[in-house]
């Protein structure tokens, strides 16, 4: 019984691979200040040519998905980047899931404060509460289950947890065949890096290459002005809401939307 499993299991994770292979991922080029998208074809077989779209003209949008199943109401979150081509009614976009809305919005800082140099490294936007300890790589493996087990016994030690949540973690990562896991990660993580590049289109690997800092794209005035007003806003009240902020700046500046 268990080999049946285990070889269900691999059957999946390789499924998944080969499929994840395919997926030519949209690119963020903040010298540029352009975003590629390789549209996929109407038929599912293969991808169209490149297209490269300038930052300050994406649209992005989140989405709020709530539908009634045998076990209630579930709702769920999510968000979208696109931008329709000109002089025709074709989109290219992409749209993924998030835990919760505000999650969603969270991902569109994250970019933003990349494409606009405010954002530099994961490190700067890491959650004390994250698993994941400053230098390690972004993606999960072996190393975040071993942070994990560093932080209980803090916890422990300090009074937070007790001896059943304790005794319940590593019931949990024993039955989960410990660091097991996060190396198949490690592994699934090198072959998709390894793999990957060598699907991408031609034209964007050229469009991918640094250029000299004579070359970098600047942001419009409009942008400029627009960004000094929303920090203006949150030096004034940092509690408040990213939506609000934004809205504010707009208003402020004579921006209809």
């Amino acid at each position: 019984m268990s080999a049946t499993v285990l070889i269900a299991g691999l059957w999946g994770v390789i499924s998944v691979h080969s499929k994840r292979k395919k997926v030519i991922p949209t690119r963020f080029h903040r010298q540029r200040r352009e975003v590629c998208f390789v549209p996929e074809k109407k038929n599912g077989e293969g991808y169209e040519a490149p297209v490269f779209v300038p930052w300050e003209s994406l649209r992005v949008w989140i989405f709020e998905t709530r539908g009634v199943t045998q076990y209630g109401v579930q709702q769920q979150y999510g968000m979208g980047i696109g931008y329709v081509l000109p002089g025709t009614d074709q989109w290219v976009k992409t749209e993924f899931m998030t835990p919760a809305l505000p999650l969603a919005l969270a991902e569109w800082e994250a970019l933003r404060g990349y494409m606009e140099y405010e954002i530099n490294s994961l490190d700067e936007i890491q959650s004390p509460l994250s698993i994941r300890e400053k230098g390690d790589p972004p993606w999960e493996g072996a190393h975040t289950i071993r942070n994990a087990h560093r932080r209980l016994h803090r916890r422990r030690s300090n009074g937070e947890v007790g001896w059943f949540y304790t005794l319940g973690w590593y019931l949990y990562h024993l039955l989960t065949f410990w660091t097991l896991p996060g190396y198949l990660a490690e592994l699934e993580t090198w072959l998709l890096r390894r793999s990957g590049t060598k699907s991408l289109p031609p034209e964007m690997v050229e469009w991918s290459k640094p250029l000299s800092k004579e070359q970098w794209a600047k942001p419009s005035e409009e942008l400029v002005r627009l960004s000094e007003e929303v920090r203006r806003i949150r030096q004034r009240d940092p509690q408040q809401s990213i939506e609000e902020v934004f809205a504010e700046a707009y208003r402020r500046q004579g921006v209809v939307v």
